[in-house]
């Protein structure tokens, strides 16, 4: 495998084997505020309860807001005073996210993309946009955009977009991203989302660093969790190389949280540490950060042609 680096690589006391408890031990986070998309189950409630135990006023932003308020009951219980509040959103619904950013008021400091599909059969919205694109990158483009001004208000905020190792399957094809034309793959589809979120993550970065603004993106490890159900619930990953919940959550917290990642941004993550950019892969290595997920001229052509797909449905 050839690889290349990126700025100075970033490197911290945790690792593969780190909880999100243990990341963000000894850090205060009283009065920031906090959303987390998919904070109902998986590595999302625990990012959650862990922004919520280091003291942040945390909001799960889900579908299913009973599941959501359970969630927030179980983390509130475990985590004393912590203050944490559900509201709706469906990331495949334009008039879903477009309530959630106007329901919300004052600052925002730390926003985490969490929510995503994988590996999901065919499907398309009503825009005619592919599931997983129009799910893992399209409807966090336009939550966060549409929160750009919370965010900026916060001087200083965080976002942070759940990737995965699956950026190395494919780059974001923008000659056909929802699959009109090529034969419909849910592998590709889904690494094509995945490498969408680093590259938002860098285009996010290069926009906003005016408003103090920074994004990272990261890759949160093997976890079983309902993000496998399209795929049998299986996990390919050899055992020893396979997290907890709360490992998975480690590094989504150390970019949300951590004073190591003060003005960080545009980078990619693996556990708990700035990630090796790949040009040749491997056959079997999932390793590392593809370069076409943090070039940054793709960033600007995915930014823009966001942003015309977003614009021709209103």
């Amino acid at each position: 495998m050839t690889r290349t680096a990126t700025n100075t690589p970033v490197s911290t006391p945790f690792g593969f084997a780190s909880t999100a408890a243990e990341v963000v031990r000894g850090v205060d986070l009283t009065g920031r505020r906090a959303v987390v998309t998919g904070g109902a189950s998986g590595i999302g409630v625990e990012t959650a309860r862990a922004l919520a135990g280091a003291g942040a006023e945390v909001t799960l932003a889900v579908r299913d807001t009973a599941a959501g308020e359970k969630a927030a009951a179980d983390i509130t219980a475990g985590a004393g005073a912590a203050s944490v509040r559900v509201a709706r959103l469906d990331l495949t619904d334009r008039a879903s996210v477009a309530d959630f950013a106007a329901r919300w008021d004052g600052p925002l400091h730390i926003l985490v993309n969490n929510a995503g599909v994988m590996a999901t059969p065919e499907q398309h919205t009503p825009e005619g946009w592919e599931w997983q694109f129009a799910t893992n990158h399209l409807g966090h483009f336009a939550l966060t955009t549409a929160l750009h001004g919370a965010l900026a208000a916060a001087r200083g905020a965080r976002i942070v977009a759940v990737s995965s190792s699956a950026n190395l399957l494919s780059p974001v094809v923008l000659d056909d991203p929802h699959f009109h034309i090529r034969p419909y793959d849910p592998a590709l589809a889904y690494g094509q989302s995945k490498t969408a979120n680093v590259l938002f993550a860098v285009g996010a970065t290069a926009r906003w660093a005016a408003d103090d603004i920074t994004a990272n993106a990261l890759n949160p490890g093997a976890i079983a969790t309902n993000l496998q159900r399209h795929v049998g619930g299986r996990l390919l990953t050899p055992p020893e190389r396979r997290k907890t919940a709360e490992q998975g959550a480690a590094t989504s917290v150390l970019l949300a949280a951590s004073p190591l990642l003060d003005g960080v941004g545009g980078r990619y993550f693996e556990d708990c540490a700035q990630a090796p950019v790949v040009v040749r892969r491997a056959p079997g290595d999932f390793t590392g950060v593809a370069a076409y997920a943090l070039d940054p001229d793709g960033a600007d052509r995915l930014w823009e042609a966001s942003l015309r797909m977003l614009a021709a449905e209103e």
